[in-house]
């Protein structure tokens, strides 16, 4: 359960709407980096978790997307809000606008629709976690590339905002694997894990013999 409090974690107020802004905005929103992919990966990865530090990682990081995920979603409608038909024609996000018309839908700049497959869930602690850290990363890395396109103060400083979350919640996907590696054998972080061989007597090198 989760309380929902009733206002954007950083402040969204953009005066000037512009429908070019809109469309590379909106691969934050639902693209293969975005935050909708990163907030279905990280509440979904918690539960084959084995340690309760971790799964509180993912219950935070992963809860914690939701609300950018609001942001990005609150950014595209004031930059779309109030336009005519005709300025969106002359702009990038006339085919979005095709399909959606100025409603909030997650696709990626290029247009590609939100896809499970961006969701990476491995039920490995260690591939998962690895999976988070680089997940952050080039979440940070469009953070990145949409700051050094867009010239709009009213929507930098929100991208600003939410590329530094990106960098901590790294961090904190680092203390977990941290916290992984302690628990496990300290010699050999891949060793195999026999726990799903069952009569096989001890690992899946002994059942190939």
């Amino acid at each position: 359960m989760w309380i929902y409090e009733k206002k954007l974690q950083f402040p969204v107020k953009i005066k000037t709407p512009n429908p070019k802004t809109a469309s590379l905005i909106v691969s934050q929103l639902g693209g293969p980096d975005g935050e909708l992919a990163a907030s279905m990966r990280y509440l979904n990865q918690r539960y084959s978790m084995p340690y309760n530090e971790v799964v509180g990682i993912l219950t935070d990081v992963g809860t914690e997307e939701l609300a950018h995920l609001e942001m990005v979603a609150a950014i595209l409608y004031q930059l779309t809000k109030n336009l005519d038909a005709e300025e969106i024609g002359k702009s990038t996000l006339a085919p979005y606008f095709v399909d959606h018309t100025t409603g909030i839908y997650p696709v990626a700049a290029s247009g590609v629709p939100t896809d499970m497959k961006y969701i990476g869930v491995k039920g490995d602690v260690i591939a998962d976690l690895n999976e988070d850290l680089a997940a952050e990363q080039k979440a940070r890395v469009t953070y990145d590339n949409l700051i050094r396109l867009i010239d709009d103060p009213d929507v930098k400083e929100p991208l600003k905002y939410l590329r530094e979350r990106e960098i901590v919640h790294y961090q904190r996907f680092g203390d977990a694997l941290r916290v992984t590696q302690d628990r496990l054998d300290s010699k050999n972080f891949y060793a195999y894990n026999p726990s799903f061989d069952k009569g096989c007597g001890g690992g899946v090198f002994k059942c190939q013999n």
